[in-house]
């Protein structure tokens, strides 16, 4: 059986996979469960991404008095008996597997291949119409001063609508 401390990197992996703030504890919810699942290829014809949903969603694995590290182990549990039915090792064997895997993965994320692009979109010399007021010649932001426009409240559509 996988020691609990493998077991916790990689829950604590993906609980922290995708969270902002690194203060708060590690909490998994059934997007991440699923991902976890699919990112380790857990997946197969007797455990299913809606397999997986619906265990992390029953009410003995979310419970509000437990912590999230106990409700994951719950769940896990009920997994390894819908993947290894009638299997006494089908615990130890999911273990194996969760821990021998690595971490969460980014698929579908793609770094910028032409860096001219977000040149492009960032030069202020291309700008045009109100766009265009709100820099100064350097490309230097005016800040509330470009915002800002001379408009005749007695003209225009609303503006000059009389009844």
């Amino acid at each position: 059986m996988a020691s609990k401390s493998d077991l916790e990197e990689v829950f604590e992996s993906f609980c922290s996979f995708g969270a902002g703030s690194k203060d708060s504890g590690p909490m998994m919810d059934n997007a991440k469960f699923a991902k976890m699942f699919r990112d380790l290829k857990l997946l197969d014809k007797k455990l299913t991404e809606t397999d997986v949903d619906i265990i992390f969603n029953r009410p003995e694995v979310k419970s509000r008095t437990q912590d999230n590290l106990s409700q994951f182990l719950k769940a896990l549990k009920l997994v390894a008996e819908k993947k290894y039915p009638g299997d006494t090792e089908g615990m130890a064997e999911l273990e194996r597997q969760i821990t021998s895997g690595k971490g969460p993965k980014t698929i579908g994320t793609k770094e910028s291949v032409d860096p001219s692009v977000d040149d492009r979109l960032t030069d202020t010399s291309k700008y045009t119409g109100s766009h265009k007021e709100r820099f100064d010649e350097s490309g230097k932001d005016k800040g509330l001063s470009g915002r800002e426009w001379d408009i005749d409240t007695s003209e225009g559509y609303v503006g000059g609508y009389k009844q």
